[in-house]
């Protein structure tokens, strides 16, 4: 099932009797683990019937005698297991699955990786309830999580204020939606759209001088604005460390060469072949075979390998990371 699957059923008011919400991703797992707590009891009844214990401080067997209990002036009580990554002995609750409590909501939050999917429990607990495997967005995915997050706010944001936050925060969600609330708190009474300027006043991000305007500069080859920016990120090497920068660029030179390979070269065709969400991101692909040849690529892409392991001090002793981009961008538009 899906986040969005699980949430509306919840909303329904329709619970199972058993949750796995395990993977990289903690945001959807907390979402959802909270979005049980308040939707299955109200506030008087979650003192006698939520129960929340801790993987590294309990056993499967105390997990299990908690879950058989009956729920005291409520339809049902809920018990929520946080760090169950910690747990042992997860065979021990095969038992308590052949007929799970129905007044009982049994929910593991299983953080930093997942039970192994072989394993015969996990199948036993798909059976019972649902098994959730929260994984780590791609890049290219999170301009659409900051609209769809904000949407829920009733709030709107440009693309380009969006391509912003996404290269500034990364793909920590938990990070992201705090900075989008300090955001949303921060927006003129009667303003509901987050443009560049909003973001550059209340975040801190130049909107003239970011890793989306470098990446644009590149796909044009325009060599003034993107040497301009180079200039701005060596002024300001706090702000602007390289790593976060080589991501991104290694992130599109990599898709454009995937995107050579598509059978459709169209907005379509490629967004498509590359999973994108919505047609409209392919153009920057489109725009960049236009500009680059495959052959040119694949060497970008191994300079942008070689440049990120002089950044780390592999193979290089004397230059600054400012001057080790000022390279790479050089070697891409040349």
């Amino acid at each position: 099932m899906t986040y969005e699957d699980i949430a509306k059923n919840i909303k329904n008011g329709k619970f199972e009797p058993l949750y796995l919400l395990m993977g990289d991703e903690d945001y959807y797992i907390d979402r959802i683990a909270d979005y049980i707590a308040d939707n299955a009891l109200d506030e008087n009844e979650k003192e006698f019937n939520l129960t929340v214990v801790y993987g590294m401080d309990t056993d499967m067997a105390s997990i299990v005698n908690n879950a058989k209990r009956y729920p005291m002036m409520s339809e049902r009580q809920v018990v929520m297991v946080k760090e169950a990554q910690n747990l042992k002995s997860w065979d021990d609750l095969s038992f308590y699955l052949q007929k799970p409590l129905e007044s009982t909501v049994l929910v593991f939050c299983y953080k930093h990786g997942s039970l192994d999917k072989r394993k015969k429990i996990v199948a036993e607990i798909e059976k019972k309830g649902v098994v959730f495997e929260s994984k780590k967005l791609k890049e290219n995915m999170l301009p659409g999580f900051i609209s769809s997050y904000l949407k829920r706010r009733k709030m709107e944001i440009e693309d380009k204020a969006a391509e912003m936050m996404a290269d500034f925060v990364g793909n920590d969600l938990n990070r992201m939606a705090g900075e989008l609330e300090k955001l949303i708190i921060t927006m003129p009474k009667g303003k509901n759209r987050i443009t560049p300027d909003e973001i550059e006043k209340n975040i801190g991000i130049s909107k003239d001088y970011n890793n989306f305007e470098l990446k644009n500069a590149l796909i044009a080859k325009d060599t003034l604005k993107a040497n301009k920016i180079v200039k701005y990120f060596n002024d300001n090497p706090k702000n602007n460390p390289i790593q976060p920068t080589l991501a991104i660029l290694f992130n599109y030179f990599s898709n454009l060469m995937v995107a050579y390979y598509a059978p459709e070269r169209n907005e379509n065709g490629v967004a498509a072949y590359l999973g994108l969400k919505s047609p409209w991101l392919a153009k920057e692909y489109l725009a960049g075979m236009k500009m680059y040849s495959g052959v040119k690529v694949m060497n970008i892409i191994t300079q942008i390998r070689l440049c990120d392991a002089r950044s780390k001090g592999i193979g290089n002793v004397t230059l600054s990371q400012g001057e080790l981009l000022r390279e790479l961008v050089y070697f891409i538009l040349h």
